[in-house]
């Protein structure tokens, strides 16, 4: 990964950033498909799997593979994009290009920034509950929530030092994670082999006036958060070596891994426990490694757990306070949010900032559902208004080749995401009550930032990647 906490601290005025050179172009498609499924893998597979039991029963894998399918729809505009405009970009500046609105663009960019906060908060709460279980802590609901809340004021102080994170580390970052999923599997298939645990389970549904359909859309709407992360991957496009060329296949091939990964992580843990049993705590695949594996040194694969979550949570809470730095000079947010401290060159009131909303919903939200799931509602919307927007570029022609998705495929990814983001789909009402605080704190501080800026005679500027380009939510 490139140096976010770097270019979030060194100002990068009009005038410099055109004769700035480009991106050194170093990622062939093997370093690309590594970095792609690093930024999947991650703290909704270790955390939400037991989530997705309690509503759907055995077959836990279906709302993956759905999930996968909404995802792959998605990541398909994304394509579109990427090689039709081949430099690093995000959501928040296709809406721009597309419909050219500020506050929508600033609505779309702190989205992103809160699905940020809410994925570090949900992997803060995955890392407490994970450490308690691989050390034999004990703790409880109270004692999750504070080692959580210590655990996110490390991470906001190695924020502030400043971490450069290279995409050789994700490297390592994601053989450690692939390692955790595989063990998973390889005891599933093991045990099975051995005539251990219940097969039939995976074809089981869980008994319900619900029917079938809507306990597998609302599973879905929480297993979304485990795909998480592809999106991202297009700010890597203008230091790929063939971008136009390798982005298509490669991010395909990375879905299709991680979805693969995912389905027979979930038939491996629903064969070795109840779905009941499965659904209980916030550690799900550490009671699948004691039930298949039980001379199987369970503080190893906490620590695994432990080590995926806490790098998806730095990563994240990075990315946030580096998405406020550079709304705020783009002055949509107030200017006190872009100050640099001076010896660390960091954002840090940025930093203290999207620290104190995790904080808060650590502490008031609290379960990892609601966390996960609100992320995923958070990014639903997102997506949503990404699919429309590559309808809307249709009209903006390029001079070279490039992917284009068959027509019915954006309009289909708009319509899923805006379904899935509906409260029809039995989504928990606090996801929404999580999403509309967070939305309206950026509203309020977009109001009083334009009533400023007004009295000053200052106009909000175009966005750029340096500012609000940015890296979306990893998991």
């Amino acid at each position: 990964m490139t140096d976010l906490s770097l270019k979030a601290a060194t100002p990068v005025s009009p005038a410099t950033t055109d004769a700035e050179p480009s991106l050194n172009r170093v990622m062939g498609p093997w370093l690309l498909l590594l970095f792609i499924v690093g930024d999947i893998l991650g703290t909704g597979i270790y955390a939400l799997t037991g989530q997705v039991a309690n509503q759907v029963g055995g077959v836990v894998w279906l709302p993956f593979l759905v999930a996968f399918v909404v995802a792959l729809i998605t990541a398909l505009s994304y394509l579109e994009l990427v090689t039709k405009y081949p430099k690093a970009a995000g959501a928040a500046l296709y809406t721009h290009k597309a419909f050219g609105i500020h506050f929508i663009t600033f609505i779309i960019a702190f989205a992103v920034m809160c699905s940020g906060i809410t994925s570090a908060s949900t992997a803060s709460r995955a890392f407490s509950a994970n450490m308690s279980s691989a050390l034999g802590l004990g703790l409880s609901g109270f004692g999750i929530t504070m080692t959580g809340l210590v655990f996110m004021a490390i991470v906001a102080a190695v924020n502030f030092r400043g971490v450069g994170e290279s995409v050789k580390a994700n490297v390592v970052l994601t053989c450690v994670e692939l390692t955790g999923l595989l063990i998973i599997i390889v005891i599933g298939l093991w045990a099975i082999s051995l005539g251990q645990g219940d097969v039939s389970r995976v074809m089981q549904f869980k008994a319900g006036d619900a029917g079938l359909i809507w306990p597998i859309i609302a599973a879905t709407t929480l297993a979304f958060f485990a795909m998480v992360g592809f999106e991202d991957s297009v700010n890597m496009a203008e230091e790929c070596k063939e971008p136009t060329r390798d982005f298509p296949k490669v991010l395909l091939a990375g879905l299709f891994i991680t979805g693969a990964i995912y389905v027979l992580v979930s038939v491996s843990a629903i064969t070795l426990v109840p779905p009941a049993q499965l659904g209980e705590g916030e550690t799900p695949l550490l009671k699948v490694v004691q039930a298949g594996a039980p001379n199987f040194p369970v503080w190893i694969f906490g620590f695994i757990t432990m080590f995926a979550v806490a790098n998806s949570a730095l990563i994240n809470m990075l990315m946030a306070s580096r998405l406020v730095y550079g709304m705020s000079r783009e002055h949509v947010l107030p200017p006190l949010l872009g100050k640099v401290h001076a010896s660390r060159r960091t954002p840090y009131i940025a930093i203290g900032f999207t620290t104190l909303l995790a904080f808060g919903l650590i502490t008031i939200v609290g379960e990892v559902p609601a966390l996960g799931g609100t992320t995923a509602l958070l990014l639903l919307c997102v997506f949503a208004v990404v699919n429309i927007a590559v309808l809307a570029l249709r009209k903006d022609s390029v001079a070279h080749d490039h992917f284009r998705t068959p027509t019915i495929l954006p309009v289909l990814g708009a319509i899923t995401c805006a379904f899935l983001a509906g409260p029809w789909t039995g989504r928990a009402i606090v996801q929404y009550h999580v999403a509309g605080v967070l939305i309206a704190i950026g509203v309020v501080l977009w109001v009083i930032t334009m009533l400023v800026n007004r009295a000053q005679g200052v106009r909000p500027e175009e966005p750029e990647m340096e500012t609000m380009g940015g890296q979306g939510p990893v998991n």
